[in-house]
């Protein structure tokens, strides 16, 4: 069977999970960039709701961020990322869950959105959605600190799962955020975490072929579909 293909847009937090996931697991991939197309026909063919990434694996197509990788885990060789016992693997479930509804909003949409992803388009900060975000993103961060305090290498304990790799990209990109400077050291369970976590192999392979940074254009659009008003 062909090697599969993650379509998407290079900055894209999700985009990147599924990406580290298959680096992680040593699958050879395509990257196809959706960002000229993003909202079009072409791209709605894909996702009918708008959104990235999907993946193709030969004559099979499948959306959502966590039906990827799971499918991605089961489907390919390499190193597993779903435990075998039902209680970690619930664990993992709710980590995943956790970062859908709490810390991807508040520290992506919220912050890195104001703080980074707007102004590279001209488009000025909501102060308001940064203030509103804050205490979110300290809860979040004592939540993980509490869970990284009894001397696990891990989220789940010494082995790696899908659960790092979803947490990952969201605090790599509030990283870059003054904010997320600010708050960092105040968490040291987590700060040694994230350093393990960016010094993988899989994170230095897959960071190493990213593009340069540059203002996303299609998120001109987010200032009125995605932005919270407060």
């Amino acid at each position: 069977m062909t090697d599969p293909i993650v379509y998407g847009f290079p900055r894209s937090t999700f985009v990147n999970i599924v990406r580290l996931v298959l680096t992680h697991k040593n699958v050879p991939y395509t990257f196809h960039d959706l960002e000229t197309v993003m909202g079009k026909p072409e791209h709605l063919a894909l996702h009918p709701f708008d959104r990235v990434p999907i993946l193709g694996h030969g004559d099979f197509t499948i959306y959502e961020t966590s039906a990827i990788v799971s499918y991605i885990d089961e489907a390919f060789a390499g190193p597993k990322l779903t435990p075998q016992d039902v209680r970690a693997r619930g664990r993992m479930n709710q980590w995943i869950s956790a970062v859908n509804s709490y810390y991807y909003p508040y520290m992506i949409y919220h912050v890195t959105h104001e703080r980074l992803v707007f102004p590279e388009l001209g488009i000025a900060s909501d102060e308001k959605v940064v203030a509103h975000a804050m205490p979110k993103v300290e809860l979040g961060l004592g939540v993980l600190e509490r869970e990284l305090s009894h001397g696990q290498d891990y989220v789940l304990g010494s082995e790696l799962s899908l659960a790092d790799f979803f947490i990952l990209p969201s605090t790599f990109a509030f990283s870059l955020t003054e904010e997320g400077g600010k708050l960092y050291p105040k968490f040291p369970a987590f700060s040694r975490w994230r350093e393990r976590m960016e010094n993988l192999p899989a994170t230095k392979k897959q960071r190493s072929i990213l593009p340069r940074r540059e203002p996303i254009l299609h998120a001109r659009e987010w200032a009125n579909s995605h932005r919270p008003k407060y």
